[in-house]
């Protein structure tokens, strides 16, 4: 497990923020040590290097420099120049909402579109094979249809600004109040 090292000591709350960001990474797909980069950028005032990320985290190097890739591929965090340093120089996405999309948009790509992809060849495999129970297509067809109809949720909020992201999300809400949907089954 990645910890904090004492040569740098962070704030009890940053930490723990660290922490426990890194354990969440595995729910995300990522390990453990690039979540906590990914956090430690996140709650630093100031761009950091690949030195004091492996000082503050004590991890290797080369683990740093490979999770460091992983964050600019996900775009979740961007190189930073600094005047009369050569060396590479790193900030983190700050706004919430631009850090949810590129966590949705990595989590669709990985999982979402394989599993349309499987769901669609199933289908058609499925409408030649007579072995193939009609239960069985009707189950893969609402699978494929939940599937496709969370593609389409997931295409459709994306290109939302944040604004009306928050506002949109913020209304769920008011909806389900409305709407009584939370109410237990009597």
């Amino acid at each position: 497990m990645t910890e904090i090292t004492d040569t740098e000591k962070l704030p009890e709350a940053v930490e723990r923020f660290v922490l426990h960001w890194g354990d969440l990474g595995g729910t995300w797909g990522v390990n453990r040590t690039v979540a906590q980069i990914h956090a430690l950028l996140y709650l630093t005032t100031r761009p950091l290097n690949a030195e004091d990320i492996q000082d503050q985290l004590g991890v290797a190097r080369s683990n740093v420099s490979n999770s460091l890739k992983e964050l600019l591929t996900l775009k979740l965090v961007r190189r930073f120049p600094i005047a009369g340093d050569r060396r590479d120089h790193f900030v983190a996405e700050t706004d919430v909402w631009q850090v949810a999309r590129h966590i949705a948009a990595a989590r669709k790509a990985r999982e979402i579109d394989p599993a349309l992809a499987t769901l669609t060849d199933c289908l058609a495999i499925a409408a030649g094979d007579h072995q193939v129970t009609d239960e069985q297509i009707k189950r893969l067809r609402d699978m494929h249809e939940f599937t496709a109809t969370m593609d389409r949720w997931y295409t459709k909020m994306s290109s939302l600004p944040s604004t009306t992201l928050s506002r949109l999300v913020s209304m769920g809400d008011a909806v389900v109040k409305v709407l009584n949907l939370g109410r237990k089954a009597e």
